[in-house]
Order: C-alpha cells, then sequence, then structure tokens
C-alpha cells in the first residue's frame, strides 16, 4: 500500500488497493484488477486487486477466529472500542471527507458535515446499547425456569452501495459488532477504498485482527460472500434487482438477510404547507448527492392550488444551485458516479424530453471546459407529469424531479401508494390531522411530515414492498444481528416415563 495522503485533492492518486483480511493488508488472489475513477476527472485513481474464492475462504476464516474472542469480550469493553473508533473517525474527518469526495464525487460540504459524523454517531449509540443487550427470565417455579439468552449470530457479511461508502460499512458494521458479531464487508467497486480505513480505524481502536475484514471485487465477490455456508447473516444496501439475486442465494444456507433497496418515494406537498420550506424540501430531496440517494422523494405531488407558483419557485430556485468541483466548499451538485450511470441518467431525461412532460429547467451537460471530462449533469425539473411515464415510475438515481398535480387528499394517497417501492415518503401541511393521517396511510418505511432524508441512529430504516426487507438503525436493528436461546432449568425430579 502506498503512503498515506491525508491531504486528498482532485489530482490524488492512491497505490494498488488490496484486501484487508485478519488486521493486515494481503494483495488479492484472483489475478484480476479493475481501475477506480474520481467521478469528476475520470482518471485513475487507483489499481483494485479483487478477491478470489480462496481470500473469501481466508477472511471467513479469520472473522471465525476473531468471533471467538470479540463474542467473550464483556459488552462494556466491546463498547469502549467502539467509542474509540468513533472518536477517530472525529478526527480524522477532514481527511475521509476529502477521501470520499475523492471517491464518489460528492461535494465535500456533504461529506465533511454528514458522511464521516453520521457514521461516528452510528458507533456512539451502538456503543451505548451494547451493554444493555439482555434476554429474558421465566418463572415455572417452584421446580423450574427457563432463561432466553440474546446471542451473536458469528460472522456476518456487509455488500456496500457506491453513495455512502464509509457511512454504509457504518451503518452495517456498527451493531454488528456491538452485539459480538465479526464481518466482512464488500464495499462497491466503485468506491473501494474508505473501507480499507475504515479497517484501519477499527484494528487502532482495539478490535481484534479479524474481527472486520475488507474484500474488494464485484458481483462474483458478492456472491461468494451469501453463498458461503460459514456465513451467518448477510446486509445489503443496493438495488433491487441485486436484492433478489442475494436473498436467493442466501437462501441456500438459511442465512439471515437484511435488504435496504431501492425506492420512488412520494413527497406530497398540499396547499396550506410552509412554502418556502416545501420547496426547499423538495430540492434537498432530490438533489442532495446529485440525486444519488435511495429514500429520495422524486415523486413531488403538489397541490393544484400551489402547483404554478411552486414551479416557477423551483426554476428560480434550481438553476441557481452551484454545480462544479466538488472540492469547492461552494459545490452543491457534484459527479454522478461513473460515466455509464450517468448515460443512463441522460437517457431518462430524454426520455422526459420526448414525453409530454413539461420540461421545466435543467438536464443539461454543464458547459464549463473545465468539467468537460466529468460526470456533471444540471438537475432537471419537469412538471404535469402523469403516473404512467417512465421517468416517473422508475428509480433513475440521479438529480432528475417530477413534479405532478393533484386535487384531494384521497387522490394523492392512491397515487402515491401506486408503485412496487415503498422505501420512504413525506406530507407537507400544517393541518395535524391530515399530517398523520397521511402518514398513516402512505406504505413506506420512513415517513417524514414537514421534513426529509432526516435518519438519526435511533429510528429504523428500511422499506415496504420491494424497498427491501428487514431495518437498519434503531433498537430493532439488535434482533436482526443476535439470535435467541431458551435454557429450561428443572429443580425437581423428571416425571416417571409411565
Amino acid at each position: 500500500m502506498a503512503a498515506d495522503q491525508t491531504h486528498y485533492g482532485p489530482n490524488t492518486t492512491l497505490g494498488v488497493q488490496q484486501l484487508f483480511i485478519g488486521g493486515r493488508y494481503r494483495p488479492g488472489t484472483a489475478e484480476i484488477s479493475f481501475e477506480n475513477l474520481n467521478p469528476a476527472t475520470n482518471h485513475v485513481i487507483c489499481e483494485v486487486e479483487m478477491a478470489s474464492a480462496e481470500d473469501v475462504e481466508a477472511a471467513v476464516e479469520a472473522a471465525q477466529e476473531a468471533f471467538l474472542i470479540w463474542s467473550a469480550t464483556p459488552a462494556r469493553e466491546r463498547a469502549k472500542v467502539l467509542l474509540r473508533a468513533a472518536a477517530i473517525l472525529r478526527e480524522r474527518n477532514r481527511e475521509l471527507a476529502r477521501l470520499e469526495t475523492l471517491d464518489t464525487g460528492k461535494p465535500i460540504a456533504e461529506t465533511a458535515e454528514v458522511d464521516v459524523i453520521t457514521g461516528a454517531e452510528m458507533l456512539e449509540y451502538y456503543a451505548g446499547l451494547a451493554p444493555a443487550i439482555h434476554g429474558e427470565h421465566h418463572d415455572f417455579g417452584p421446580d423450574a425456569f427457563a432463561m432466553v439468552r440474546r446471542e451473536p449470530l458469528g460472522v456476518c457479511a456487509g455488500i456496500g452501495a457506491w453513495n455512502y461508502p464509509i457511512q454504509i460499512a457504518l451503518w452495517k458494521s456498527a451493531p454488528a459488532l456491538a452485539c459480538g458479531n465479526t464481518m466482512i464487508f464488500k464495499p462497491a467497486e466503485l468506491t473501494p477504498v474508505s473501507a480499507l480505513k475504515l479497517a484501519e480505524i477499527y484494528l487502532e481502536a482495539g478490535l481484534p485482527p479479524g474481527a472486520f475484514n475488507v474484500v474488494q471485487g464485484d458481483g462474483r465477490v458478492g456472491q461468494l460472500l451469501s453463498r458461503h455456508p460459514g456465513i451467518a447473516k448477510i446486509s445489503l444496501t443496493g438495488e433491487v434487482g441485486t436484492g433478489r439475486k442475494v436473498m436467493a442465494d442466501a437462501a441456500q444456507t438459511l442465512k439471515g438477510v437484511t435488504l435496504e433497496l431501492g425506492g420512488k418515494s412520494p413527497l406530497i406537498v398540499f396547499d396550506d404547507a410552509d412554502f418556502d420550506g416545501a420547496v426547499d424540501a423538495a430540492m434537498s430531496a432530490n438533489f442532495y448527492s446529485a440525486g444519488e440517494v435511495c429514500s429520495n422523494g422524486t415523486r413531488v405531488f403538489v397541490q393544484r392550488r400551489i402547483y404554478r407558483r411552486f414551479l416557477e419557485s423551483l426554476e428560480d430556485k434550481v438553476a441557481r444551485i452551484p454545480l462544479g468541483d466538488p472540492f469547492d466548499p461552494a459545490t452543491r451538485i457534484g459527479a454522478l458516479i461513473s460515466a455509464g450511470h450517468l448515460e443512463k441518467v441522460m437517457g431518462h431525461i430524454e426520455a422526459a424530453r420526448r414525453s409530454n412532460a413539461l420540461h421545466v429547467v435543467g438536464g443539461h451537460r454543464p458547459e464549463d471546459p473545465a468539467l468537460a471530462a466529468g460526470n456533471f449533469v444540471h438537475p432537471a425539473v419537469f412538471a404535469e407529469c402523469t403516473d404512467d411515464m417512465s421517468f416517473v415510475r422508475d428509480e433513475i438515481f440521479g438529480p432528475v424531479m417530477a413534479v405532478l398535480p393533484f386535487e384531494e387528499e384521497h387522490e394523492v394517497v392512491a397515487r402515491a401508494n401506486h408503485t412496487p417501492f415503498g422505501l420512504a415518503g413525506a406530507v407537507f401541511t400544517t393541518d395535524f390531522a391530515r399530517a398523520h393521517r397521511v402518514a398513516n396511510a402512505l406504505q413506506a418505511g420512513t415517513v417524514w411530515i414537514n421534513d426529509y432524508n432526516v435518519t438519526p441512529p435511533e429510528v429504523p430504516f428500511g422499506g415496504h414492498k420491494q424497498s427491501g426487507v428487514g431495518r437498519e438503525n434503531g433498537l430493532e436493528t439488535i434482533g436482526h444481528f443476535t439470535q435467541t436461546k431458551t435454557i429450561y432449568a428443572n429443580l425437581g425430579r423428571v416425571a416417571p416415563y409411565f
């Protein structure tokens, strides 16, 4: 590995990225490597060595050995390790944020304020919960009682997505480690570097070697994990098609799965809403991270009485969103993750232009020659959309907003729920009763009232329908990373058989 470069910039080149197994770096033995590109310039950041089946086997063995130590470590000591890791993350926030910006194309204004910090908050939350994980006692006196123990699962696997690389690695590893499990993590091949830094930090904080391992590669490596009989649980963040494959592969060994998948979430604005707040929320819910957020509210339903005014405000504000160099603190729209993804997003924009929708603003590539080599596109808004338009139905994962008019509450709820997805949603209104009626009626794992994309560690996050299985965050996740064992104790004599 090359020496650390703590002042990562847009032209940084890293050394060859390897695997992290058993507390040390080791080369991948698949004899396959792939290039990792800076999305803002498409220059090569590094080469990445892919894991082979033998490497995955070594990672499982290392995690199993570490499990014997980590699962027997008192919960309070586990908590101290996680808190030390969180402190190191906070100390190295600037460095790690710049690395995330280099790898993802996201603005430094986001990565420095959100990506690393929210991951540290997750560690702190589960560190606090670790000593509180407990079982039950049942009295069948005077001659019997039962205990229900809550035990770790063993070796767990996490498969990350490219939009929040280090945050997702922490969302998955924090509860797993707090419960006494060990983990093998596979980052997305498009963003492979920050998970390795996290592995270094965990080791520095006192996690046993092998308790957090990183294997690099594409879907073939993910499949090795999801099929491996030595892995008890797999947690994936990805798109729906990948989730189906992981679930099918995991079924071969009946391992547990948590799937946090895609969405096409509705954001509903009633005519009594705080107008400016609703406009700002709609922009954030569509264009934050260049629209590469699974829970984004990309179907914006606006009640007819304020519809025209809403569009005028959007047109003015969206046209002025600063797009450019992700390392510039003033930038709010960075680069899409890859040239291939840019092409996909531009295809959806062209489909929207060919439809009967009204093009309001954006959707074009920047004219600045300094940005020509990167994967940039100005955020787009289309109005007078209908529910059957392909770009309204399909997840785009880019900065494309569809604005749809509606008349009545019952109508918009039915339309909002008419989707195979159910990850998130929001309602904007000052009517308390209506806010809760609509929130209760929306078929989604998370519904915000007068806000959007707020995901504190304390509350569960996940989807209904094809948006996922299981939950991340909150107390509920403790149940996903532990299993119960009933121990029945007879204090008297065994009853005669006959």
